[in-house]
């Protein structure tokens, strides 16, 4: 195989909790992650040249930093490296997920950047692997080589599937000029050491527990949302607009700055996506664990 071409899809959080900071320095989050259909695209070619060349379009932000420190660059590097191959590699990535907005764009371009190399070298390695590299390049990145609706723990890392929830209508609405830090939102949280709020640990995770095992639509919640709103209004009116155009509920994406609102149809979606001309908005869909496997090409 000369070439291959992958997706990247983007996520949401449908939860979010944070339960403190651990001594590591790390928060313990307990998080209910789904995937989009929202996607970026990645294709792989065999070089003839030695080494990783990586060509970005689309997403100029992401284009400053030197390609050495792209997630995709750094993925493909450590499953070549694991896999001990000489050959060449050239990499295109169509960015269309925003950075930024907590949609896991560059996670996922680095899980699904792993996924399509071992397609283009008809390689395999095992899972513990896999996991390994994937926790490396990021708290989000394993989840992203299952995909689906799956809980996060620890730090989000350590990833547990969980059965699928019915077809969801999604529009989500980013908004221009506000970009939230994933480690400022963390700071903005103010999370106490877990060793002082034991009780009230112990109570979210008894709350967490009896809805992620449900398939049924369980409510948003997302711990981010309180400072980060504070900070960024803009980001509170957009979640208060998406309810009122006809959103059955309504959430910030991660540590934001994207807000996602969920829809009894694609066409209330779209009708709903008129009232942000300032914004980048997309309609999409939730996808599956099974649809995202056969669209990654993962084997059962």
């Amino acid at each position: 195989m000369t070439e291959v071409r992958i997706p990247a899809f983007a996520k949401v959080n449908l939860r979010l909790d944070i339960l403190g900071k651990r001594p590591d320095g790390y928060h313990e989050l307990r998080t209910i992650f789904q995937t989009l259909s929202l996607h970026d695209e990645i294709r792989l070619r065999t070089s003839r040249g030695p080494g990783i060349t990586l060509t970005i379009q689309g997403n100029a932000s992401l284009t400053v930093e030197p390609v050495q420190k792209n997630l995709v660059y750094r993925a493909v590097e450590a499953v070549k490296g694991k896999l001990k191959i000489g050959g060449g590699v050239e990499i295109e990535l169509k960015k269309r997920i925003p950075a930024g907005g907590g949609l896991g764009g560059g996670s996922s371009d680095a899980a699904a950047a792993m996924l399509g190399y071992l397609q283009l070298t008809r390689k395999k390695l095992p899972t513990a692997d896999m996991l390994e590299i994937a926790a490396s390049l990021g708290a989000d990145v394993p989840f992203f080589l299952c995909g689906g609706r799956a809980l996060g723990v620890n730090r989000g890392d350590e990833i547990y599937p969980l059965q699928d929830m019915p077809k969801m209508h999604v529009l989500v609405v980013v908004p221009r000029g506000i970009r939230v830090l994933t480690p400022e939102a963390f700071r903005w949280a103010s999370a106490k050491p877990l060793g002082l709020t034991k009780s009230l640990v112990n109570s979210k995770l008894l709350r967490f527990c009896a809805l992620s095992w449900s398939a049924q639509e369980n409510g948003l919640s997302n711990d981010f949302e309180r400072p980060v709103f504070r900070r960024h209004p803009r980001l509170e009116q957009i979640k208060r607009g998406l309810l009122q155009k006809g959103a059955t509920e309504a959430s910030l994406a991660g540590s934001g700055s994207a807000v996602f609102g969920i829809f009894p149809s694609p066409a209330m979606a779209r009708r709903a996506a008129v009232g942000f001309p300032h914004d980048q908005t997309f309609v999409c869909e939730t996808l599956s664990r099974d649809r995202y496997a056969r669209r990654m090409r993962i084997a059962g």
